[in-house]
């Protein structure tokens, strides 16, 4: 993909999560007056923009990815500007494979909620919680409450797996809402950077 084309594949999922629910609304409306056929056609028409959907924020979350961590060191993963569960399933692995490396810590940037809708921190608590849930611990850095250290031992779990950070903050609840819609994703189309990132490796 070229890198001028990054940009506006944000706007291409977008759209077709819009045509993704107008085709199972009207499938819906289809099937209540009767016609079975029409409401599977739409239905089918509807999964296959889900699918792209699917396909095309899989390729602005890489993209997003690859752009923040290729100058990062090896201990460290920049989850900001990825929605919540991106970010989750890209944690996930990384400590699986720094685990499995035997590797003592991992340094996670969240970022201070900027980008966020109404300026709310959502990646810092998910990242909190994920922790708290498989035992590790975690906590703020000194001066620094946008980047996480977690501690790929045993951390005790539960509320002792956390740090200045979980005391400090609430645990937000998650917002749908896309990370300052098109702005971010085209503000990162970077020509040289893209260019240089298309045979990185996006987890470890």
């Amino acid at each position: 993909m070229k890198s001028s084309t990054i940009a506006f594949v944000p706007v291409i999922a977008h759209e077709q999560a819009r045509l993704r629910t107008d085709c199972f609304a009207r499938s819906r409306e289809a099937y209540v007056n009767g016609d079975g056929a029409a409401a599977h056609n739409l239905s089918e028409a509807g999964k296959r923009h889900g699918a792209s959907m699917e396909k095309y924020n899989a390729q602005a979350r890489d993209y997003i990815f690859r752009a923040n961590n290729v100058h990062l060191p090896p201990d460290t993963i920049d989850l900001h500007g990825l929605y919540v569960e991106e970010a989750e399933e890209i944690l996930e692995k990384r400590i699986d494979a720094a685990r499995g490396r035997r590797e003592g810590h991992l340094n996670v940037i969240v970022g201070r909620g900027n980008h966020s809708v109404g300026g709310v921190r959502k990646i810092g608590p998910a990242v909190m919680e994920l922790c708290r849930k498989r035992g590790l611990k975690v906590e703020e850095e000194v001066g620094n409450w946008g980047k996480l250290i977690v501690t790929l031992g045993q951390g005790g779990g539960g509320e002792q797996g956390y740090g200045r950070y979980g005391k400090q903050q609430p645990h937000h609840q998650q917002q749908q809402g896309p990370p300052n819609d098109l702005e971010e994703p085209a503000r990162r189309a970077v020509p040289k950077i893209f260019t240089k990132l298309q045979g990185c490796c996006i987890i470890c």
